[in-house]
């Protein structure tokens, strides 16, 4: 099933960015993203100058949908962690709340065993966060419905 697009509000892209910065700092990762199941970017921190993000965003979205189907194949729901090790980077890709993807680039700085103890926490805070943002999402869009049942004649009437 489409999921709609999300709304991002400032209060919670805030929210959202503090506890990113928060793993960053707490895993001694490289750098961290944030994106959604579409592969759209919501928010990154630390050394992201040298990274195509939007490339990184979609690709990393792909990867989750083919290990989706891998997990279906397997009987399995989805695969909710996934784990790159590279030459000189590794990557750490979470979903969170079914909704979003965290990614954590990390080196020798870092371990996988305190990369994946920071994720975790930083999951719960931002599954809490993205959850406050689909019941405003959900809020804004029932205004909207209200708003759409006003009708031409309902108009008319307020002018007359």
């Amino acid at each position: 099933m489409p999921q709609s697009p999300f709304v991002m509000y400032d209060e919670e892209y805030q929210e959202i960015t503090g506890v990113i910065e928060k793993l960053l700092r707490e895993s001694n990762s490289k750098c961290v993203y944030l994106v959604d199941k579409d592969g759209q970017l919501i928010s990154a921190t630390g050394e992201t100058k040298d990274i195509d993000a939007t490339s990184l965003a979609s690709l990393t979205a792909g990867n989750i949908a083919a290990t989706g189907g891998l997990a279906k194949i397997i009987g399995e729901k989805e695969f909710s962690i996934l784990f790159h090790e590279g030459e000189r980077d590794n990557l750490h890709i979470s979903v969170v709340g079914q909704r979003v993807i965290l990614v954590v680039i990390f080196d020798k700085r870092s371990s996988l065993g305190l990369v994946r103890l920071r994720v975790k926490k930083a999951s719960e805070e931002l599954g809490n966060s993205i959850q406050k943002l689909m019941d405003r999402m959900t809020a804004g869009a029932q205004e909207e419905n209200v708003l759409k049942e006003i009708t031409d004649d309902d108009i008319e009437r307020l002018f007359h």
